[in-house]
């Protein structure tokens, strides 16, 4: 437990709450071109920019944990950041130091996984995101576990790879497959039997998070752990069978496919006595396939058939759960951040809504507290979800950003809240589509509820605080790196651009009953990790000496 905060004597106090805007995937672009913040009419978002003290935050790289600063933020660790005050190292840090340091394979969990697939003389899996994207997973922590199963002895191996197009380029996935295919071959020239046995596109398979559409996961158990579906005799071939077969298709997108050897067979079904690896990292894209996994054969399992369980050792790259510990078994313990702003607040008596869709929900409540479920205090503590609709985001680019202003707008009226949390998904969701004009649609959309929060905030004497966790929407084409010249295609189009961005985001603080507390001018060069201290102060309260320095100067 912590103690409650100090009140700041320098505070004037305002009559209503302070709100922060998350504007998921919207940053300051680089380049005009490609940019569809700047292409879009943001006209209150410019207006509350132009009446507000405001500055760029860095929110990528090591300003939120992540092991360099070519490393793009993402929205767990943006909003891990943003809700704990202070900068701790994240997964793909974590995991690579872990390789690094030998640690992973000294782990009591590694030892147990390849000790009973050679005991059993039965397979090893891998279940993950094959890119170096970095995000959700990395495609070299793939190749070190598989090179050390080879040094301890493990004969069999089988990849289930989930193709990106979504931190990496849009149709990326052969600039993966290819080389690692040569790198499984180079393993089986020493008599090891390493192969692919299925995958498929992210978005079509296994990475569903948050409830929103189980069928990705029910695809997925079937390809996987049964063997069922199309059938190819390498994943390049159904690679380059479904580009053919389905003009335009990017590799998130990408139906399901199975590796069948020379006697039509699956190569690679999950069966009694395996150990299996899921590792991805990242937690939110992890849980479903895990709970399939880890709900006992014996048990009910509301969201889809499973036919078959089969009795295996899994575990995760990292503790995807802290509160409820999912999985049971991981090879990387996870950050362990505590002291979180959710936590003060409750402390000092703070009474708080957070809010957003479905896509996000998780985001502003269990990232916000540091990787923690539920809330600190029942009795000053709202969450609510705003259920996302089951559609392509190009296809409902507003997504439910007015919803969840209506909300928000009665709340600031109610007078019940003392700080308010939001997000909007748009930026973010309808900008990993690679589709411009649905992003340029999400952010006008959003816009317009941007300046619905204004007329509320003006009427309550609120303050707004706006932000962003990391860049997506502001770069949506590929560029030179070297002439920053658009990348085009053969036909001449701009190539699209589906991963976030290494741009700046906003931090705008719109006071409008300023009465000169604290100066105009804000501190500079900061990350969004100062956003905790930033309305600590707002709220009336000095921020904890060890959180990062505040936006603002008293």
């Amino acid at each position: 437990m912590v103690e409650a905060l100090k009140k700041n004597p320098a505070w004037k106090g305002r009559r209503g709450p302070v709100v922060l805007v998350i504007m998921d995937g919207v940053g300051y672009g680089k380049y005009k071109d490609g940019d569809a913040v700047q292409a879009s009419r943001m006209d209150w978002l410019n207006t509350l920019t132009d009446a507000s003290p405001h500055t760029k935050l860095k929110a990528h790289g090591t300003a939120v944990g992540l092991p360099s600063d070519d490393d793009m933020g993402n929205s767990e660790v943006g909003h891990n950041a943003i809700g704990c005050g202070r900068v701790f190292s994240q997964g793909a840090k974590l995991v690579s130091n872990s390789i690094a340091s030998g640690a992973m394979f000294k782990g009591d969990t590694w030892k147990k996984l390849v000790a009973n697939v050679k005991a059993k003389n039965s397979t090893l899996h891998f279940i993950g995101l094959f890119s170096d994207g970095n995000v959700h997973s990395h495609i070299d922590h793939l190749k070190a576990m598989i090179t050390e199963a080879q040094k301890e002895g493990v004969k069999k191996i089988r990849i289930h790879a989930l193709l990106d197009g979504r931190d990496v380029g849009e149709t990326s996935a052969l600039d993966y497959v290819l080389p690692f295919e040569q790198f499984l071959a180079e393993c089986n020239k020493a008599g090891a039997d390493y192969r692919i046995a299925s995958g498929g596109g992210r978005m079509y398979i296994t990475m569903d998070r948050y409830n929103a559409d189980w069928s990705m996961v029910d695809r997925g158990w079937n390809v996987h752990v049964l063997g069922e579906g199309r059938t190819f005799k390498s994943a390049q071939e159904a690679i380059e069978t479904y580009r053919k077969e389905i003009p335009g298709i990017i590799d998130q997108d990408m139906k399901e496919f199975v590796i069948a050897g020379a006697d039509g067979k699956p190569v690679g079904t999950i069966e009694d006595g395996d150990s299996v690896i899921y590792f991805n990292f990242r937690g939110d894209r992890a849980l479903e396939m895990t709970a399939a996994f880890e709900t006992p054969a014996s048990a009910a399992f509301e969201h889809f058939d499973r036919k078959r369980v089969p009795a295996v050792e899994y575990a995760g790259m990292m503790e995807y759960d802290g509160d409820l510990h999912i999985p049971k078994q991981y090879l990387v313990s996870p950050p362990a951040i505590d002291r979180t702003m959710g936590e003060y607040l409750c402390a000092s008596g703070v009474r708080t809504l957070a809010i957003s869709e479905t896509q996000k929900y998780g985001h502003v409540t269990y990232f916000f507290n540091g990787n923690k479920l539920g809330k600190f205090d029942e009795k000053l503590e709202d969450y609510e979800e705003i259920r996302s609709d089951v559609v392509p985001f190009e296809q409902r680019p507003w997504m439910k950003c007015a919803e969840i202003t209506d909300r928000v707008i009665q709340a600031i009226g109610s007078g019940k809240y003392d700080f308010i949390r939001l997000n909007y998904p748009n930026g973010d969701m309808v900008g990993h589509t690679g589709v411009f004009n649905a992003v340029v649609c999400s952010m006008e959309a959003m816009d317009l509820q941007l300046g619905r929060l204004k007329k509320a905030i003006d009427a309550a004497g609120g303050v707004l605080v706006l932000t962003a966790d990391h860049g997506n929407s502001d770069d949506m084409y590929e560029h030179n790196k070297k002439t920053g010249d658009v990348s085009r295609k053969e036909d001449g189009s701009p190539k699209a651009k589906t991963s976030h961005s290494l741009n700046p985001v906003p931090g705008i603080i719109y006071d409008p009953e300023y009465k000169g507390d604290y100066r105009k001018d804000l501190n500079e060069g900061l990350g969004i990790s100062s956003l905790a201290a930033t309305c600590m102060n707002l709220l009336g309260f000095e921020a904890p000496a060890d959180y990062d320095k505040s936006l603002l100067n008293f």
